[in-house]
């Protein structure tokens, strides 16, 4: 195993950011979780005795004799911002004096870099080229995300949980969330920058990036696998599977919704349910897209002369 390479990875400045991102989305997460949590805690507590929530404080730290009564901006607030703001100076200097500008030289069209990686914040999108056809890839997906966050405020029918920290009351939300950033776009992210060597290829941490290294790999279209050689009848097969996961697909989040949502899924309208049911599916079809091509390099399940999925 080679971790010098793996060291060498890690600490160019390219890479660095990533190092860094990955404790400081553990520590986040886990604050959020902690204050949620305690909420939560005192949200059953409350909620068990009624002549207590009437009289009862609703903040899970209440207020302490010896506290300010009154905060103001400052000294209290500004005071932290001064602080956190020389803290930030004093690492962005030190972090510009230690590591060297991740700059190359001038491209040359006769010597492509190999990997040529995109910017880490494109890697995601590059990664998801593997898998799917580039306009998809890099069109309607991302459009898809932006679209599936400007409708949140229409969907989302839940009226807990707004100005607070909670995870019972909108597990589902915050699950959504969850899975969508850190499965979907930070591991996809992690996969880009520290998997992905020469040629695109997989690489596992530690393992010698080999600029010589073949891999034989014959990738199949999902009719390949059941004989179908016509073009039209591949496109009828791909729309039936694509239809068929939808579909079934949308029973199964039904049945979900129906049985762990109560109040929430009551609200929703049939065009509520029908967006959301949409925009999860599609979610979770990317890892499997991801699972089908790694495990049994399938390439493609709906092929068509327009687009192939």
């Amino acid at each position: 195993m080679d971790w010098r390479q793996l060291w060498e990875i890690c600490s160019a400045p390219d890479n660095v950011p990533i190092v860094g991102l990955i404790p400081l989305l553990g520590f986040y997460i886990y604050l959020a979780w902690k204050q949620a949590h305690a909420n939560d805690l005192l949200i059953a507590r409350l909620e068990g005795d009624a002549a207590l929530a009437k009289t009862h404080h609703r903040k899970t730290w209440p207020f302490k004799p010896g506290w300010q009564k009154e905060v103001h901006v400052w000294p209290f607030l500004l005071r932290i911002e001064f602080l956190a703001a020389i803290i930030v100076t004093i690492i962005l200097m030190v972090w510009s004096i230690t590591l060297n500008a991740p700059l190359e030289e001038p491209a040359n069209p006769n010597l492509t870099m190999n990997p040529a990686k995109a910017p880490w914040y494109f890697l995601g999108l590059q990664e998801m080229l593997v898998y799917f056809d580039p306009w998809i890839a890099g069109v309607v997906m991302p459009t898809m995300i932006i679209i599936g966050l400007m409708v949140i405020p229409y969907i989302d029918t839940n009226p807990l949980g707004s100005g607070y920290y909670t995870w019972k009351q909108r597990k589902f939300s915050i699950g959504t969330f969850l899975f969508g950033f850190i499965i979907l776009w930070i591991a996809m992210i992690i996969i880009g920058t520290f998997i992905r060597g020469p040629g695109w290829q997989w690489f596992w941490p530690g393992q010698t990036w080999d600029h010589n290294r073949l891999i034989y790999e014959v990738n199949r279209d999902l009719p390949d696998i059941f004989g179908i050689t016509s073009n039209v009848a591949k496109a009828i097969f791909g729309a039936i599977v694509v239809g068929g996961y939808y579909l079934l697909g949308g029973f199964l989040v039904y049945s979900l919704f129906r049985r762990y949502m109560g109040k929430d899924f009551k609200r929703m309208s049939l065009l509520q349910f029908s967006i959301t049911q949409f925009l999860l599916l599609s979610m979770v079809a990317l890892p499997l897209k991801m699972g089908l091509r790694l495990l049994w390099h399938i390439k493609y399940v709906w092929i068509t002369p327009w687009f192939n999925v």
